[in-house]
């Protein structure tokens, strides 16, 4: 099957906190939140061909989880000549207010 881009749905504020507190149970700790600016974001959905982003778990060498962005293909195909991006803000320390998706 090929993607076409309206991959994935939206959910509620509601599911969207269980599925946050799920993992803040399970991953005491752990970092809540990555945050990746949408300069980085744009410039993989800009490549040619390019139907959304698959977004990878990774792990530093200290066990600091961390997310790596690239672009994917109609065919499912990562774009990997492409940008490839990581380093995102880590919460803590860039977090948002309090709210339902973080505390």
């Amino acid at each position: 099957m090929a993607f076409n881009g309206t991959e994935g749905e939206a959910i509620t504020l509601q599911d969207a906190s269980v599925l946050t507190a799920n993992y803040r149970t399970n991953n005491p700790g752990a970092p809540l939140a990555q945050f990746m600016g949408k300069d980085l974001l744009e410039q993989i959905l800009a490549q040619r061909d390019c139907m959304g982003i698959r977004v990878y778990y990774g792990e530093e060498d200290d066990g600091t989880p961390r997310l790596v962005f690239v672009g994917a293909n109609d065919q499912e195909n990562d774009q990997v000549n492409g940008t490839i991006a990581d380093r995102a803000k880590l919460c803590p320390t860039n977090c948002s207010n309090l709210n339902a998706l973080n505390s």
